[in-house]
């Protein structure tokens, strides 16, 4: 490993360092929003849990296909205040959007979902998938005569 000498000018202050980066702004002018998310099983179903506090959940739609869940919605600004006259904002607002592959094979249709407290909680129960036996498939050798 070499040895890097030390110069002040590389010296950065990062308490301000991400003050300034843009984060990329769709063309209606909100921010996306990737919101985080649990997955765990518990017994015979697939848990999944988004914090969603401040989101109205008439504005979310939840959908699953061929296993893979789709959360997505939008939260909007409620506050009047010019853009211009902001020292810092880190409260987005704007269309949200998560989609995850699930770890077992669930019933689609006997989902639940429930929002309490800001905590989107939806409930999957799993389906038992036989596990199919190999069949081993010989190859025919047809030889020329």
């Amino acid at each position: 490993m070499a040895l890097v000498k030390w110069r002040p000018s590389l010296d950065l202050d990062f308490d301000h360092f991400f003050d300034d980066l843009s984060f990329p702004i769709n063309s209606q002018k909100t921010f996306n929003l990737i919101p985080a998310i649990d997955v765990y099983e518990k017994k015979n179903k697939v848990v999944v849990e988004m914090p969603l506090v401040g989101i109205d959940p008439k504005k979310v739609d939840i959908s699953i296909e061929n296993n893979i869940l789709t959360v997505k919605g939008k939260t909007e600004k409620k506050s009047e205040v010019e853009e211009k006259n902001y020292y810092r904002k880190e409260i987005r607002s704007g269309n949200f959007y998560r989609s995850i592959s699930l770890p077992k094979a669930v019933s689609d249709s006997k989902a639940i979902a429930n929002y309490q407290d800001g905590v989107l909680k939806i409930e999957i129960p799993k389906i038992s998938v036989k596990k199919s036996r190999i069949k081993k498939i010989p190859i025919k050798i047809n030889e020329k005569k």
